[in-house]
């Protein structure tokens, strides 16, 4: 044993440092297997071998009788690990590859043999101590079944949810491996069905999540089972185990012959969020249904102010859902209804069967549509059941940024109609007309965004498309907007490639606008890249342009990747910690987890940007830092940037804002906390009132009230008005500095007359604002 896991570590240390090689013609692109989250999939396995050293966990597995009687399914097993590396594989997009190599993970079924070692059957020698010579023959043969029946469970993700109430539900994304959980991301969702901001639910989950999944990972089923519940959140805590029961439920090799669904109140909500249906299942069928209308903000409508109309349509469209479930038809007179009520009832299904067959793994994908000079689409979606719940489309630029509101007109107003369309599919559209199916005036980007969508759900399989790349054109541009490259892919292989220079004014030089100069550049870029990739072999006298080159490569590759990268894509607002002075501020904006722009400022207490009135030192740091914090690129790389002499306090306030701002764009989050720790303030709408609140273990424990005059500064104390100070006393003396402040959750107005209520809300503002801050 011990020489069998000495190959399988020396094995993994061989594979770690490869890097991967796509060949095209006159083409040799080498891009190395790096990832934060294949980090995280890899490294909590670790725990796995630990748990394994536990005899008893792996026959807990094999608590299912039924289950355990089939080894026979175990050879599968090794089909479907890849689609467990999808999400292990989260790598800068580039680094697919990489999980390419993981199959020899598959080999780890060999380790389960572990349980051989596992000789409870050697309990069942105690017979011998019975002084039968004969019985004592019988434990050899009972061995047997032992070292067979361990592969109870299919490697793999899976998704699933506990019972329904009116709030929503509890459910869990779970990594399977050898019986055990490797992975796991607990969900708190809204009665949307869609994950919630930690922070948005209620105080006494905050903490729960993170010592729940310390609790959980690494556990068999029956040790999940057994978890104690956190206390204060022990409907949620009960909710997660149950997801992650289910979740193994999902997993088993042999699914239960005597049951079809879970047990409860399942939950499902149609793509375009009009209706929730709560369907209740017993083990072999549906016992009963209840219809509820959602608000355009996705929670229930309160039944007391149901319109006549939602009554009707409740009472027309439950019984058919009862009697048919899935395969009804339209009710007369309330088709549109109909149809989204089916569709949610179609969902609640699918989180009810045991044997979910969907081809897709549930979570957020990004994805690109074809791309041109003047910029490409993107769109982010969350698929559950293979259907697409939440869609947000986006335009971006020349340099891969989203436009916004300054994208062209027409494409602006095609954004909601294409949303709704893509969301009343509940998919992309298949088979895309331009015609029918594009936004009249947009009917390019329409055509973009639905390519994206489509993309977004190639990402998301189970089992992996084959092809490391999609193919088709793809921008990437360096982080410093100096080089575009559009790149044309096909069979994994880069056939083309279009170089252009970007202008200091961020516009593209058109190609009969170059200088003699430039246009040598650019052919030997061209020529260069198509011929060495990524190992392109700088030009001389033009280093940092090819610098440019060979990162603008790495991101339309990155572009064109079919792995879901570790960050989204967007501008990210984050603070530094804070002083009665003011804080600082970082708008960073990421692409592929690459830090493509970024604005550094330091604000004053009423939270504007001080500017020149800034102290003289901040003001020559900040044009350096964002400089240097531009170079370095990443997370890792900002916090390895030297303080500025004389602003060693603000340079390291900017460095974990930048890093609060990757936190914030965390596909799925490391620490799922509701806020930062630190100190962080807000001011009233007024700028009037200025609240320091400060976070410990995550709760903010700390709160400081400031008043400020016209100019944003603090008052002194002995100018206060009586109410002022009444309020300040008040949320400064509930400060316990180690439990939850009195304001830290869903704080109100309050005092004893009308002008302190009128001073308390301000300060609620204030307090709001710096929760907003602290977020994450």
């Amino acid at each position: 044993m011990k020489k069998l896991i000495s190959l399988t570590v020396s094995a993994a240390l061989l594979l770690a440092p490869i890097a991967y090689t796509i060949n095209a013609p006159a083409l040799n692109l080498k891009v190395d297997a790096v990832s934060a989250a294949s980090e995280e999939a890899t490294a909590k396995p670790e725990a796995t071998p630990k748990a394994t050293a536990k005899p008893a966990a792996t026959p807990k597995a094999t608590e299912k009788p039924a289950a355990t009687k089939k080894p026979a399914a175990t050879p599968k097993a090794a089909a479907k690990p890849a689609a467990t590396k999808k999400p292990a594989a989260t790598p800068k997009a580039t680094a697919k590859p990489a999980a390419t190599a993981k199959p020899a993970a598959t080999a780890k079924p060999a380790a389960t043999a572990k349980p051989a070692v596992t000789a409870k059957p050697a309990a069942t020698a105690k017979p011998a101590a019975t002084a039968k010579p004969a019985a004592t023959a019988k434990p050899a043969a009972t061995a047997k079944p032992v070292t067979v029946q361990q592969e109870v469970y299919q490697d793999g993700v899976y998704v699933a949810y506990g019972d329904a109430y009116s709030k929503g539900t509890e459910g869990a994304k779970v990594t399977i491996k050898d019986g055990k959980i490797a992975s796991i991301d607990l969900l708190r969702t809204s009665p949307k069905l869609i994950d919630r901001n930690v922070r948005e639910n209620y105080s006494g989950l905050w903490a729960a999540y993170g010592l729940m999944k310390d609790r959980l990972l690494g556990k068999t089923r029956v040790g999940a089972a057994a978890v104690d519940a956190v206390s204060g959140a022990t409907r949620s805590s009960n909710g997660w185990k149950l997801s992650v029961d289910r979740a193994f439920e999902r997993a088993l090799k042999v699914k239960p012959a005597d049951a079809t669904y879970f047990k409860g109140d399942i939950m499902g909500i149609d793509p375009q969020g009009k209706y929730a249906v709560f369907a209740t299942y017993d083990a072999a069928k549906l016992t009963a249904v209840k219809l509820y209308p959602l608000t355009t903000s996705g929670d229930f409508v309160d039944e007391k102010t149901y319109t006549a109309e939602q009554t009707a349509t409740i009472a027309a469209i439950t019984p058919v859902l009862l009697a048919n479930g899935s395969s009804a038809q339209p009710v007369a007179g309330f088709e549109a209804e109909s149809k989204a009520a089916i569709q949610a009832f179609w969902d609640a299904e699918q989180n009810a069967l045991i044997n979910n067959t969907s081809a897709y793994v549930d979570g957020f994908y990004s994805s690109y549509g074809t791309a041109r000079s003047v910029g490409v689409e993107r769109a982010d979606i969350v698929i559950r059941n293979g259907k697409l719940v939440d869609v947000k489309l986006y335009r971006l630029g020349s340099n891969l940024v989203d436009r916004g509101a300054t994208a062209y007109a027409e494409v602006v107003k095609a954004n909601a109609p294409m949303t709704a369309k893509l969301l009343a599919n509940g998919s992309y559209l298949a088979n895309y007309d331009e015609k029918v199916d594009g936004i009249s005036g947009a009917t390019e980007s329409s055509h973009g965004w639905n390519q994206a969508v489509e993309r977004a759900f190639e990402k998301a399989l189970k089992v992996p498309a084959e092809g490391q790349y999609f193919e088709g054109k793809f921008a990437g541009v360096d982080n410093q907007n100096k080089v575009l490259l559009l790149v044309d892919i096909a069979a994994d292989k880069v056939s083309g490639i279009k170089v252009s220079l970007f202008a200091a004014d961020g516009k593209i030089i058109a190609d009969d606008k170059l200088t003699p100069e430039q246009k040598t550049v650019v052919g030997l870029l061209t020529a260069g890249l198509l011929e060495q990739g990524v190992d392109l072999t700088d030009v001389p006298g033009q280093e940092a342009l090819s610098k440019a080159a060979k990162a603008a490569l790495t991101d339309a590759l990155t572009n064109a990747s079919k792995v879901q990268g570790t960050y989204k894509d967007g501008t990210f607002t984050a603070f530094g910690d804070a002083y009665d002075k003011g804080t600082n501020r970082a708008d960073v904006t990421l692409r592929n987890g690459k830090i493509v722009n970024v604005a550094l400022s330091r604000v004053g207490m009423n939270m504007v940007d001080l500017g020149k009135a800034a102290y003289a030192e901040v003001q020559k740091a900040i044009p350096q830092l964002t400089t240097s914090f531009l170079a370095a690129g990443t997370r890792e790389g900002v916090q390895s940037v030297d303080a500025i002499s004389g602003a060693t306090s603000s340079s390291n306030a900017l460095k974990a804002a930048v890093d609060r701002a990757y936190g914030k764009a965390e596909v799925v989050e490391t620490d799922k906390a509701a806020y930062f720790d630190g100190i962080f303030i807000g001011a009233s709408t007024d700028k009037s009132v200025n609240v320091m609140v400060t976070v410990k273990n995550n709760i903010p424990v700390l709160m400081l009230v400031y008043y400020l005059d016209g100019a944003g500064k603090v008052k002194t104390p002995y100018l206060l008005t009586p109410a002022e100070l009444a309020v300040k006393t008040e949320i400064e003396s509930t400060s316990s500095t180690n439990g939850l402040h009195k304001y830290g959750y869903r704080p109100a107005a309050f005092g004893a007359n009308d002008a302190e209520k009128d001073v308390s809300a301000k300060a609620v503002e204030a307090i709001k604002a710096a929760l907003e801050a602290a977020g994450k």
